[in-house]
């Protein structure tokens, strides 16, 4: 290359140091995303009241239903682009490059005009409050209306990380949230755009973390250059990269799926429980995030190794990152037993003392049950790496009936306290599947190409 190497290749050295190495820009990068949806919601309770901190919280589920879609089909787009960077084979990887280009530009118009269209009906199914719904509408249809970018952003992003650059993803994030948390202040206390400014902050500051990773890639990453006939749509490769993307994507989708029952049922306790909801929600992700930065580490991880036909390094790196998981989780506990209450004070200037033990309630149950995530993470990325993709969606499955449950049946018995038993019980009904597929996964591979198989043996996207 013309210009100097920035990626990390996966497939060699120690699992547990690559694991962290890789994962901790990622984990920063995702508490910097984290950072600026919990001063979104921070600004909105503090200068525009509870009505339209509910009415911004409400979308949560739906917002996860759909963005969840777009960012886990970019996240599958890039793993044959791992792939492909451990097997060494770079011509291949840009065909999977310009065809990922082409697929993403479809999905963004089509997902957006769709949800566009029908937001304020799904709304509406979801028995959103009357005192909070234009708030809810205005803000998510915003969001929604930025889908496209939220394609660009991911897919350039998960590109750069697919040849091991953590780095500039995250160095662009940390500017991009700077730049929200001014656009939030400007637009909601300078301009008085109310929710509208808060989800246009959103949107622009993605927006221009898209164009900086476009930039990083012309200027950095010759490996990534398309030319030619590489530019030319391949069948073949949509087939595979949908193959990867669309699962990915609907594990999310399906998940948020139980969300959207939930939230509903959430909707039909009141305004406090949903304000107490969305305040614990936004404390639980601080922590969750981190979770879910060391398992989309594993796809990269997992993909490099399966292209460069290391069955044996795959098996250690979930190990390692179990442990590591672990240990965080036990960090997480204990922090949050003394500070969830200011931590949750943070939306509010006069936090309603009955929202305020809610929430506080609901992120206690959430953290102390984060060890069932860990093995949710790590084990589906794992699988989605080395393209057992079905195997994810049925995990995403098995949440979504958790979630479901809890909303049709916890709630209606429980009220509050079932809406906090959701999540535990949806990692742990996942777990109980993905457990025993991650072993017969390691069996297919073993079996099929011998521990560890020889590199030209390997079958991928080939």
């Amino acid at each position: 290359m013309a210009s100097k190497r920035t990626d990390l290749d996966l497939t060699n050295g120690s699992p547990f140091k690559l694991i962290i190495a890789f994962a901790i820009p990622m984990i920063l990068g995702n508490l910097l995303q984290q950072l600026y949806n919990f001063v979104d919601t921070m600004i909105v309770g503090h200068f525009l009241g509870i009505d339209a901190l509910a009415g911004v919280g409400a979308t949560g589920s739906i917002n996860f239903l759909i963005l969840g879609f777009c960012m886990g089909v970019c996240s599958g787009f890039a793993i044959p682009v791992a792939q492909k960077y451990g097997a060494k084979e770079y011509d291949k990887l840009r065909k999977c490059v310009a065809n990922a280009i082409y697929l993403t530009v479809i999905f963004s118009v089509i997902v957006t005009a769709v949800v566009a269209i029908n937001c304020r009906q799904i709304l509406v199914f979801m028995d959103t409050p009357a005192n909070i719904i234009e708030y809810s509408y205005t803000y998510i249809l915003t969001i929604f209306l930025g889908i496209p970018v939220t394609f660009i952003y991911n897919i350039e992003a998960g590109i750069i990380r697919s040849v091991g650059d953590f780095k500039t993803p995250l160095i662009f994030l940390l500017i991009s949230t700077i730049i929200n948390v001014g656009l939030d202040i400007f637009f909601i206390a300078g301009l008085n755009l109310g929710v509208f400014g808060a989800a246009l902050a959103t949107v622009l500051s993605q927006l221009i973390s898209g164009i900086l990773c476009f930039i990083v890639i012309i200027r950095k990453f010759d490996i990534l250059h398309v030319k030619g006939d590489e530019w030319k749509p391949s069948g073949k490769y949509m087939y595979k990269l949908c193959y990867m993307g669309i699962p990915m994507g609907l594990q999310y989708s399906i998940t948020a799926i139980g969300s959207v029952i939930l939230q509903t049922n959430v909707n039909g306790l009141g305004s406090v429980v949903v304000a107490a909801v969305t305040s614990a929600g936004k404390v639980n992700m601080l922590f969750l995030c981190i979770l879910d930065a060391l398992g989309a580490s594993m796809a990269t991880y997992a993909g490099q190794n399966l292209g460069a036909g290391r069955i044996d390094r795959i098996r250690k790196g979930t190990r390692a990152s179990a442990v590591i998981g672990i240990t965080y989780c036990v960090f997480a506990f204990l922090t949050v037993v003394f500070v969830r209450r200011p931590l949750i004070s943070l939306f509010l200037d006069e936090p309603n003392p009955e929202m305020l033990e809610m929430a506080a309630k609901h992120v206690l149950i959430t953290t102390g049950s984060l060890t069932l995530l860990v093995f949710v993470n790590n084990l589906r990325f794992t699988i989605q790496g080395v393209g057992f993709s079905f195997f994810a969606i049925l995990a995403g499955v098995f949440e979504m009936i958790a979630r479901a449950v809890a909303g049709l049946v916890f709630i209606p018995h429980f009220g509050f306290v079932g809406a906090c038993v959701a999540s535990p019980f949806a990692w742990l009904l996942a777990d109980l599947f993905l457990v025993p597929a991650y072993f017969y996964v390691v069996r297919k591979l073993a079996s099929k190409y011998g521990t560890p198989f020889r590199k030209g043996e390997k079958e991928v996207l080939t």
